[in-house]
């Protein structure tokens, strides 16, 4: 009788611990069911939302490119008096797209404020260097770079020859002398590689070439860099596949170290009463004509100065289009570079897309 009843209390321990084991495994597998089903549920969220944002920072671009397109009906010359330039009315155009979350922010930008690297070789033949932007190159490390950043190899003559070299169809010295660089002095670099000896399409490529240190490149909080002040863009397509870079900048738009370099390094305080002057027009909301090259000199100080025609101009068809969609917590970006372009048949102008990056 005694061993019967040690048998049962053996069953029913054996079977308590069957019971709690089972419901132990039962509970950690609905656990981890729903784990998994929350995560199906947020990551089908935020693909969702991800996906929104893209659609929206996409349309911001397309709505920046129907403005540019407007505005080249409307006025001969592009300045910061203009819609393109108004965050305002870029926000009232902004309201019409149908999106009920999220916010979508864009900011257009002339890309012909800035310098054009490869204006400072004569393309297509691609073997002269062009004094005019020698001098525009020279400035403008002057104005950005201090005594430490200018010295050996990164003095501006130095780097304006490596580049020249960077840029010119030859892997020779004959043009640019011992501060150059060729190929031979890149492919003894860790890991090498050769001199492009044509035009760079990509800014960071600068970061390449003999003397242009990330200082240089990237600047910092009190100085701009050259990723700043320098574009690949304004490319002029001639007769046939003959092609160009004028270099012209645009001065209606362009920023105070650009106008430093414009009207030499000791005219700063010039250059900014052209900055102060562009933007009091355009926070007035002053109609002024700034479609002359030589409406500068209208301001105080400047009557007598004069800038060289070959390296401005007032008006531009590329523009840096920067469209900023956030959902949730989720942000992208979309930097798109674009050309107005108008049809030899119709006569209608599009903007056509150089470059389209998304962050």
């Amino acid at each position: 009788m005694l061993k019967m009843i040690k048998i049962l209390t053996n069953n029913r321990g054996i079977a308590l611990l069957i019971t709690i084991s089972v419901t132990t495994i039962l509970v950690a597998a609905a656990l981890e069911y729903n784990r998994r089903a929350r995560f199906e549920v947020i990551s089908t969220a935020s693909v969702r939302d991800r996906l929104t944002i893209s659609y929206m920072a996409s349309s911001g671009v397309h709505a920046a490119m129907a403005l540019l397109v407007k505005d080249k009906g409307e006025s001969r010359y592009d300045s910061l008096q203009e819609d393109w330039a108004n965050p305002e009315k870029i926000d009232e155009i902004l309201q019409a797209i149908p999106f009920d979350t999220g916010k979508l922010s864009v900011v257009i930008t002339d890309e012909l404020s800035k310098i054009q690297i490869n204006a400072l070789v004569a393309f297509p033949d691609n073997r002269q260097v062009n004094p005019t932007q020698i001098m525009l190159w020279e400035r403008i490390l002057n104005i950005i770079g201090s005594e430490e950043d200018l010295q050996d190899d990164s003095n501006p003559t130095a780097i304006v020859n490596s580049v020249k070299d960077w840029l010119d169809s030859g892997d020779d010295e004959a043009t640019t002398g011992l501060s150059g660089a060729e190929s031979s002095y890149y492919e003894e670099q860790d890991p090498p590689y050769q001199s492009r000896n044509g035009p760079i399409s990509d800014l960071s490529e600068l970061l390449l070439i003999k003397g242009i240190t990330p200082q240089l490149y990237y600047g910092n909080e009190n100085t701009p860099g050259l990723v700043n002040l320098l574009t690949v863009h304004g490319m002029a397509i001639g007769a046939g596949t003959s092609f160009s870079w004028p270099g012209r900048i645009n001065i209606n738009t362009a920023d105070v170290p650009v106008l430093t370099a414009l009207l030499g390094d000791e005219n700063e305080e010039l250059a900014q009463a052209v900055y102060d002057f562009r933007k009091e027009m355009a926070a007035e909301k002053v109609v002024h004509d700034f479609l002359s090259l030589k409406w500068y000199k209208n301001i105080t100080g400047l009557s007598d100065v004069t800038i060289d025609s070959r390296l401005i101009t007032t008006s531009s068809d590329v523009f840096r289009i920067q469209s900023t969609a956030s959902l949730n917590d989720i942000q992208t970006a979309v930097i798109a570079v674009v050309q107005r372009v108008q049809n030899s048949e119709s006569g209608k102008w599009t903007c056509q897309v150089l470059n389209w990056k998304t962050e």
